[in-house]
């Protein structure tokens, strides 16, 4: 079976191929670069599952995202979890490979089955060095680590935030998966308003090292009556992120950028629609 596997050159836009959009996007083909599957729904042996997946391939290169290793979790990495993975990249070969800066996993195998903040030390970034080179090891290639939205923190953090992703992409050859979002919703539960969270997260991106970012996360976020700013990808990106999006784009270069959008899923053209206005946001 022949397949577009090779990684499309920047710049590019794709996005999330969830289960509303599986037929519509085999029938219409849209003009994308990419689509992006989250790994874990895939990790059966056969099935429907993997036969659409199989088709999506045929159309369009392929990034997978995880969201289960728990890359930064004390117990250890999931030896289960690690080999299904290595199998589905080994059959679907894709563009990019990625997971979160969290964890996930304590004690004897427990999972959270959530995306729990570390602290930004040097032991964490340690144990998170680790891992990363683990399943790079295991899957004899380089992957992504995305900045993650937090709602709580540790009181332990030494080192500052873009600086412990440098270090990590540094030490381990892996690249960092830019979510221009969860930089916001940060900045926003940090009690800043939208224009001033905004700055902050260009200062944020400002930090990175140059060359490290593979990919960049575009999402929608919520507001609740509390304040409480919740990075649920159920709506359109908002106005703050795209200003913080072209600020990267014009700091680090073209970069293939996802749409992400999880819940209260609109039709494919929505989707669609806001990977144009990340494509014309390139330089």
């Amino acid at each position: 079976m022949s397949a577009r596997t090779e990684a499309p050159a920047t710049p590019c836009v794709g996005i999330g191929w969830r289960q509303p959009h599986y037929d519509a996007l085999l029938a219409q083909r849209p003009a994308l670069d990419f689509i992006e599957v989250h790994s874990e729904n895939f990790f059966a042996d056969g099935g429907l599952a993997l036969a659409v997946l199989d088709a999506g391939r045929e159309a369009y290169p392929v990034s997978l995202h995880g969201v289960g290793l728990g890359l930064g979790s004390a117990a250890g990495l999931d030896a289960w979890h690690l080999e299904r993975l290595a199998r589905l990249v080994e059959r679907v070969r894709p563009a990019w490979v990625s997971d979160h800066a969290c964890f996930a996993r304590v004690g004897s195998g427990l999972h959270a089955a959530d995306l729990l903040p570390i602290p930004f030390n040097d032991e964490s970034l340690a144990l998170l060095t680790r891992h990363v080179d683990a399943v790079q090891h295991r899957l004899g290639r380089p992957m992504l680590v995305e900045n993650i939205s937090a709602y709580v923190g540790w009181g332990e953090d030494t080192v500052a935030e873009p600086e412990f992703f440098n270090e990590l992409t540094r030490r381990s050859g892996c690249g960092l998966l830019l979510d221009v979002n969860n930089l916001v919703v940060n900045a926003r539960n940090a009690g800043l308003a939208p224009d001033a969270a905004a700055r902050a997260a260009m200062r944020w991106v400002d930090a990175i090292r140059p060359g490290s970012v593979g990919e960049i996360h575009l999402a929608g976020h919520a507001e609740r009556e509390d304040g409480l700013v919740i990075d649920d990808h159920g709506s359109r990106v908002r106005d703050e992120v795209w200003r913080v999006y072209a600020h990267a784009l014009a700091r680090l270069g073209p970069l293939p950028t996802l749409i992400e959008w999880d819940t209260d899923v609109p039709e494919l053209d929505v989707l669609l629609a806001e990977g144009q206005r990340a494509r014309a946001l390139h330089p």
